[in-house]
């Protein structure tokens, strides 16, 4: 699940070069960090201290051989011992706390990019979640993070001590013997070519795995959330092989960055042991020409390893940089991102009439698409009243409801509430004012009481054994074991789809809007307790506005008004009986599910 790139349902992203992601991931994290700059100085001043431990030791330890050991001189080789060890428990407790306090910053960077990455999302339309894509937006609010949260912790605990450690080590093998330091010259650019030469190549297999991890995402999600279609059409072994292949791909992209990986420690060490060879060997014409100590050869041999160990935690930060870089390249893409739906400047936060909806000349048109989903739209609802939209699949009604609570804004025309337009109220308002049963119903994982105060979270049981029943989902929810602390399952798939539909309608009660709309919320029901449903909500709403898609006639039939939809833009307006009459497009739905009789 790794990082997934923007486009269409989250498709392939524009190309980056590598140091505009670079300067990406700089930003992110200066942007991130910069509220826990005394914690990262702490963490630096621990470990530069540490580090400057760390390389005085091999001093000491030369000096405890040529003047300890080599002289027969117990006392010195005691207070010098004595020294290394309080200097190696300096080092030990400035290691610790180093480590504690990188770790707590960087598990603070990732709480604070997630919840950036999470507040961007919640504000996005409906727009701007279908451009990237759940899937991609999960991936990209949870590893994604990680990977740079990852980053930032190994930089705090390698990155900042790997250049003192080399530079020191650099500047402590000069001291000793400037002669044998001519093999630190052939060394260090040889190791810098080779991590560059892996790092380089890293760079696009991250990226091209990262794809294929987001491939395997998204093919495990749809058959997770589809399993029962693909049982019903015995498709098992069909989805199996697709997600085999997506898994070979997989596999296929992480050995060959594994294979890259597991190249570069073998150069790194060949390296390290011929040098160790040639330090050995040149120190050793050093010391039998008297130019140099048996303990100084020791030392250097200690600062020429240190030396290594610096250039191999670079080579750890540098195998984490590039997928750090692209993630981070992704967590700016939504954080940029701006939505659509733009909270007002000033908004309205009170109301003074009682739900009056009117849409005016109405328009939505996607970016860029050739036609408009909506053009021209003209609409009123008035409370008391029952407003119906039909047309066919593909006409526009569900874009149409969805312009009332802003799932979308309208690119052309007005969309006013009691007067203002829904661009001007308070988001608080506008959800108190309307209330949306969506085609789809969601509920989430809790209990049946939880799920209905979602919408009020201070409505007493009453109120919700009262929403159930005009609902018609009393009866059920009392055979549930636990009555209203009933589980439910994410997404309330331990529900049929009517029960599911029942209680999205019950969640709407609780709220008490002005204005309801119901999205095809009756589809799944039968006519029995359609009609039972229907009546109930007409006593329960009758002072409110309502305004019903459906694509089953005899739901709207009794409305006081129908809207009808084709292609987008309304050709007909009136009761049941005149657009019978005069409307061949309401005629053919009409026809199309009851006979001249039943319709008449």
């Amino acid at each position: 699940m790794e990082c997934s790139t923007i486009g269409a349902k989250g498709g392939q992203a524009p190309s980056f070069a590598d140091s505009e992601r670079r300067s990406v991931l700089i930003r992110l994290l200066r942007a991130h960090l910069g509220p826990y700059k005394r914690p990262i100085a702490l963490v630096v001043l621990l470990q530069f201290l540490q580090t400057c431990a760390t390389l005085y030791l091999p001093t000491l330890n030369a000096h405890i051989i040529d003047n300890g050991v080599v002289k027969g001189d117990t006392g010195y080789i005691l207070t010098f011992g004595g020294l290394m060890i309080g200097i190696s428990l300096a080092q030990v407790v400035c290691n610790i706390g180093a480590v504690y306090f990188g770790a707590r910053t960087a598990s603070a960077l990732g709480r604070d990019v997630r919840a950036a990455v999470f507040d961007r999302v919640q504000s996005f339309s409906a727009r701007e979640v279908g451009q990237f894509g759940a899937p991609s937006l999960i991936t990209r609010t949870t590893n994604d993070v990680q990977q740079v949260q990852m980053l930032a912790l190994m930089s705090f605990t390698l990155m900042v001590s790997a250049p003192i450690m080399c530079v020191g080590g650099i500047v402590m093998a000069l001291g000793l013997d400037v002669p044998l330091s001519g093999v630190l010259v052939a060394v260090v650019p040889v190791l810098a070519l080779c991590v560059t030469l892996v790092v380089r190549r890293l760079r696009p297999l991250f990226r091209g795995m990262q794809v294929r991890l987001d491939t395997v995402n998204r093919v495990l999600r749809e058959q997770i959330t589809g399993i029962r279609v693909i049982r019903a059409f015995v498709r098992d072994t069909y989805e199996k092989e697709r997600f085999r292949g997506a898994n070979a791909d997989l596999t296929s992209s992480a050995l060959a960055t594994g294979n890259l990986l597991a190249l570069m420690f073998p150069m790194v060490m060949t390296v390290v042991n011929l040098s160790s060879i040639a330090v050995v060997w040149f120190g050793a014409h050093r010391i039998d020409s008297g130019g140099m100590e048996i303990g100084d050869l020791t030392a250097f041999l200690a600062y020429l390893m240190q030396i290594v160990m610096s250039v191999m935690m670079a080579t750890f930060m540098f195998m984490m940089v590039p997928r750090a870089e692209v993630c981070a390249e992704r967590i700016q893409e939504v954080l940029d991102t701006s939505s659509s739906v733009v909270p007002p400047a000033a908004p309205v936060t009170q109301l003074r009439g009682r739900g009056h909806l009117e849409i005016r000349g109405a328009g939505f048109r996607y970016p860029g698409a050739e036609e408009p989903v909506l053009k021209n739209i003209d609409l009123v609802a008035r409370p008391g009243e029952t407003t119906a939209v039909i047309g066919s699949t593909g006409s526009g009604k569900s874009t149409l409801l969805g312009l009332v609570p802003r799932l979308f804004d309208a690119t052309e025309g007005e969309v006013l509430v009691d007067g203002v337009d829904v661009r001007d109220l308070d988001p608080r308002t506008l959800a108190r004012t309307v209330g949306l049963v969506p085609q789809k119903p969601y509920l989430f994982a809790g209990t049946v009481a939880t799920n209905l105060r979602y919408g009020n979270p201070d409505a007493t049981d009453e109120e919700l054994w009262h929403a159930l029943e005009v609902a018609q989902a009393k009866e059920f929810v009392q055979r549930l074991e636990g009555g209203l602390n009933a589980p439910i399952a994410q997404g309330g798939t331990n529900v049929s789809g009517g029960q599911r539909q029942r209680l999205a309608i019950a969640r709407t009660l609780v709220q008490r809007p002005e204005i309801y709309l119901f999205d095809d919320s009756f589809s799944a029901l039968d006519y029995a307790t359609d009609a039972a449903l229907r009546a109930a909500l007409a006593q329960e709403t009758r002072e409110a506005t309502v305004v019903i898609v459906a694509q089953r006639v005899a739901t709207i039939r009794d409305a006081d008004r129908i809207v009808v939809l084709d292609e987008g833009a309304v050709v007909g307006t009136g009761r049941h009986h005149e657009l019978m009459a005069d409307n061949e497009t309401y005629r053919e739905i009409v026809l199309s599910q009851l006979t001249e009789a039943e319709a008449a």
